[in-house]
Formats: C-alpha cells, structure tokens, sequence
C-alpha cells in the first residue's frame, strides 16, 4: 500500500520538499526485483540492493549482537560489525517507502574487550580463599624484617601470591592479562547511522525478557546487572505516514501500542537457531506501523521469525539470510504456518 500516491510534493514549503524530494524519486527498473514472500539465501549488503525502490512500508530486524555466537563467525573483528550494521541501515533508504519504519532490535554488548581500559584486577573479597587480610601480612613484616616474601607466607601459612595480592592489590603474574571489560552502548552508533543514512529516530521501545543467568556469569563477579532486557529503535524515512489507529483495538493501545516497555518470555529454548526472538516482538511492531498488504522486510531473518509475524498480521515479506541453515530452518516453518493472506507462497526460494 502505497500511502504516499496522493501526495502533492509542490504544495510543501521549498524547505521542506527539498530534503525529501529523494524520498520520493522512483529509480528506473533495474532487471527483476527479489520477490515477495520468499526467503533469499546470501548477504544482506548485496541482496538489499535488488529490492524494489520504495516498496518496503517496514523493515524490522535483529542483528548479529557481536557476542560471539557461530553465525557471527565470518565477523573477525569488532570493525568488521560496526562495518555489516552500517551498510544495512544505509541501504534502507532507498527501499523504504516514504513515510516508512525501520525498526532494529539490538541490545548493548554487555562484556565489551576494551584494549585503552586499564587492567585493574577487582578485590573479590567474597571469594578470598585464604583469611589472610593486608592488616596480617603488614604485621608480620614489621615483626619479621629479615623476612622475605616466601618466608612470611610460610609463617602464615599461604601462598606467596596471596602475600602479594593483599600487599599491592595484584596478581603475583603481573595482573590481568587479558583485556578488560566494560559495557558497550550501541544506541548512539545506531543513531548516527541512521542519521547519516537520511533516516531520523521516531520512537525507542524497551523490551523486558527472561533474565539471562547462565549467560551473566559476571553477575558474581561485580556489581553488573544480568541481562534482561533489550532496545527496539524505531527510525522513520521522510514522507507522510498514514495513521490509523484502527489498527489495534482500544485494550491493545492501552496494553502496549501506546507503552514504552514491552514485557514478554525470551524464546525458551533455541534448539533450531542460535539467536531465536519472540515471534510478540515482530508481530506487535508489524501491527503498529503497517497496513495489511504491506511489505515487511528482515534482512537476518534466522529462523524466519518476522515471516512468521507477518503472515499472522495479512503482511507480505521479504527474508535475507547468509546462512544456509537459517534459510533452511525459515523455509520449513514458512511453510507451516496456516495462511492468512489471499495470495500463496512461492513453493520455492530464488537465491541470487
């Protein structure tokens, strides 16, 4: 649904129709277009490129979080990240509709290496294994000055790098030798992207999870939260956006269309995909910024989630995904979803 078609750019202020004239330009058909309803199998960076200018009414996607996970594994670096999300955002620009959403699921990198911090080892006072305190071996030494380091461990019955971590705070090896780590902020890096890409923030929603203690084992080594909740950016390409508040009923605005925090279960188990998202979190954000008939668009559709949503909703969809089991995982799930729209899935993916 095109809610741009009767729009008459000339009847804006000059200032106005000049920063968003591009929005509305139509690119000349450039060979075929990737195909609705159908999961493509290849790089979003280069798949992007043959969707349809202006077709997409919304983008809404997860990306890699930078955390280590197999998928991630042709990511050699943190540079090599920064680079893939970059590129994608940017690439949304031309196939968003004007007055179109693009939402990105992400969550900051909780255990960030940071090369420039320093490498200060903490004082686990809780987990000391020796009850020897600072106060003891200062004793000691001043009763015994002849003896040395070695000797005074001896006397009170501990390890010399016990004697040296309560005299300097460190480890007898020279202290941490890997790199510190801190909390990452991905908001702001998304924002300038998104910026740079002519897209501008509209809304940011929260969304609370299950709490991740398996995956927070720093949770006992500092005073760090686990991780349980996630960012929902939501970023809007100039154009006039149809508003309808039709489009949920009057319990679901009060609920959640109209709520800053979303709370909802993680999925429980990802046995099929390593980075599985609750189908709530696409489902209600296709609800919210589309029309039935729209085009839904996820650039690393997994294990095909967003297709899944939009397929509930009466939406069209376009999946990108690199990876060959992901793709396969997608298929199979597409196809057993009931359908909800009047036209028919393609039995068959094209990969370009």
């Amino acid at each position: 649904m095109e809610s741009h078609s009767l729009i008459n750019l000339n009847r804006m202020p000059a200032d106005v129709r000049a920063k968003i004239q591009s929005a509305y330009e139509v690119a000349p058909a450039n060979g075929r277009y990737l195909h609705e309803d159908t999961v493509y199998s290849g790089d979003a960076r280069r798949l992007l490129k043959l969707i349809k200018p202006h077709s997409i009414a919304l983008s809404v996607w997860s990306p890699p979080y930078y955390v280590g996970k197999a998928y991630e594994s042709y990511l050699s670096s943190y540079e090599d990240w920064r680079c893939l999300i970059q590129r994608v955002i940017r690439l949304h620009f031309d196939i968003l509709q004007p007055g179109g959403f693009l939402a990105i699921n992400i969550a900051d990198i909780l255990c960030f290496q940071d090369e420039q911090m320093p490498r200060i080892q903490a004082d686990l006072v809780s987990r000391k294994g020796s009850p020897i305190k600072h106060e003891d071996v200062a004793q000691a030494m001043s009763e015994h000055p002849n003896l040395n380091r070695y000797q005074i461990a001896k006397l009170l019955g501990c390890s010399e790098q016990t004697i040296d971590r309560r005299l300097n705070g460190n480890n007898i090896r020279g202290g941490k030798h890997q790199s510190q780590t801190r909390v990452k902020i991905v908001g702001g890096m998304v924002e300038d992207w998104a910026i740079e890409a002519g897209l501008y923030p509209y809304d940011r929603r929260v969304w609370v999870k299950d709490p991740a203690w398996e995956n927070s084992r720093w949770a006992s080594l500092s005073y760090r939260s686990v991780d349980e909740f996630e960012y929902l950016y939501i970023f809007w390409k100039p154009g006039v956006t149809r508003y309808d508040r039709r489009r949920l009923s009057s319990e679901e605005w009060v609920e959640w269309g109209s709520r800053g925090v979303w709370t909802f279960p993680s999925v429980r188990s990802n046995g099929e995909h390593d980075s599985m998202y609750p189908v709530e979190l696409p489902y209600r954000t296709i609800r919210l910024l589309t029309d039935p008939g729209d085009t839904v668009l996820d650039p690393f559709i997994g294990s095909g989630t967003t297709a899944i949503a939009a397929i509930r909703c009466g939406r069209k969809f376009i999946g990108i995904d690199r990876e060959k089991k992901s793709v396969e995982i997608s298929k199979r799930k597409i196809a057993s979803e009931p359908r909800q729209l009047c036209y028919t899935i393609p039995t068959t993916s094209h990969k370009i």
